[in-house]
């Protein structure tokens, strides 16, 4: 037997005694889910790849799928469910890029779901070229003061901290010139104002910034780190959208054939079926293939892989949801939920498949478009020519901008 075998052997079995361990000491029916999780967090099975003491064991990630497994099938609370930002996108950004004060002051609380998190990127003028962003930040003694726009951030109006990305020297060319903060939500001259979706649902928000001051102990990073720091949220968002495992034939395929089974014996027609066992193998080879990513993720960033789930996933979702609308016929026009326009406490509610079919249509957008997805296989995975780029080596002051 190889040693390497014995290593995997080992870790499984620890990893297994802590899980028992925790479901022993804290009965998810009997715990309240902060404790619960803070249990889990303390014991390292919230992120089985972090350091000991924040989170995790030092271990492969692929270890963490076994302990997830366990907890969901023992009534665990999930991680994700209020905190999908913090949990998926800016945990793991604070774990590669925070300071030792920084991931001891943040990952629990983050994971806990305690201390709801937000990603600060976008803004209405950059979008898909998110290194042309504007917001900016100057350099006032030990701290700075930020100024700008930030948009489509979601759960913003519920979060205590943010991810935030702000431009630090106009001179360098935009790449260069981009660093990372940790924002409070609620310091002076942050005004978080809703957008309402097609669902009626206020879950993304735009965000001002005027004068805010952040310590610059709150930076992820060095000062011009913010374009690395951004490509770990982004890889690592692309994951957490995409990239999920979940069990066959559940998630938007099990909504389809849901409404199927719903239908009479005329409604069922043979082509009908040909499309829901189309849509049935392309989920299936969705969560085939995000099981070999899994398995080939290394420990640390992820690569392109989370581009490739993501792609999938997007343009699967909005197929699948538009068939099953289609399903229902004159239904399809009703929304069940009710039009409310309310600002929700948590992120993508889909009691329905009407609502997720609206709701889908940003899947596309979200975590980066389909569009940058196709140019960043094609030209990271594939090896095609990238696209022309005429401001790659132009100070950002010097850039054309509407």
């Amino acid at each position: 037997m190889s040693t390497a075998t014995i290593s995997v052997s080992a870790d499984e079995a620890r990893v297994a005694e802590l899980v028992d361990r925790l479901l022993s000491e804290f009965p998810p029916a009997a715990t309240d889910p902060a404790t619960f999780l803070g249990a889990q967090f303390d014991l390292g099975l919230a992120w089985v790849h972090f350091d000991e003491g924040n989170g995790g064991l030092g271990l492969n990630p692929k270890l963490q799928r076994l302990i997830n497994e366990r907890l969901s099938a023992a009534g665990a609370p999930n991680p994700v469910a209020r905190n999908p930002i913090g949990h998926g996108m800016c945990g793991p950004t604070v774990a590669v890029w925070g300071s030792p004060e920084q991931k001891k002051r943040y990952l629990r609380p983050l994971f806990t779901g305690e201390e709801v998190w937000c990603q600060l990127f976008s803004e209405p003028g950059s979008g898909s070229d998110f290194a042309g962003l504007s917001a900016k930040g100057v350099r006032d003694g030990d701290e700075w003061i930020v100024n700008g726009q930030k948009v489509w951030t979601t759960l913003a109006h519920l979060s205590r901290w943010g991810l935030l990305i702000v431009r630090t020297d106009s001179e360098a060319v935009k790449h260069a010139g981009l660093t990372a903060f940790v924002v409070d939500m609620q310091a002076p001259g942050v005004e978080v104002r809703p957008l309402y979706q097609i669902t009626g649902e206020a879950e993304f928000n735009e965000v001002y910034f005027t004068d805010v001051r952040i310590s610059n102990a709150e930076m992820l990073g060095n000062v011009g780190d913010g374009w690395r720091v951004s490509l770990t949220t982004l890889m690592n968002e692309r994951v957490s959208i995409g990239g999920a495992i979940p069990p066959k034939g559940s998630g938007p395929i099990r909504d389809a054939v849901k409404v199927w089974k719903g239908l009479s014996e005329d409604a069922r027609t043979p082509a009908a079926r040909d499309e829901l066992m189309s849509l049935w193998i392309r989920a299936e080879l969705l969560r085939l293939t995000n099981i070999r990513a899994s398995q080939m993720r290394k420990m640390g960033d992820p690569g392109p892989e989370g581009s490739i789930a993501k792609l999938a996933m997007a343009e699967l979702n909005k197929d699948v949801y538009s068939f099953a609308v289609t399903l229902l016929g004159a239904d399809g026009m009703l929304f069940p939920s009710g039009y409310q326009m309310i600002r929700p406490e948590q992120a993508m509610g889909l009691e329905n498949p009407q609502k997720a079919f609206l709701r889908s249509r940003a899947n596309s957008i979200e975590g980066g478009t389909s569009e940058v997805m196709r140019n960043i296989l094609g030209e990271r995975v594939l090896g095609l020519p990238g696209d022309v780029r005429v401001d790659r080596d132009v100070a950002w002051s010097k850039v054309p901008r509407n």
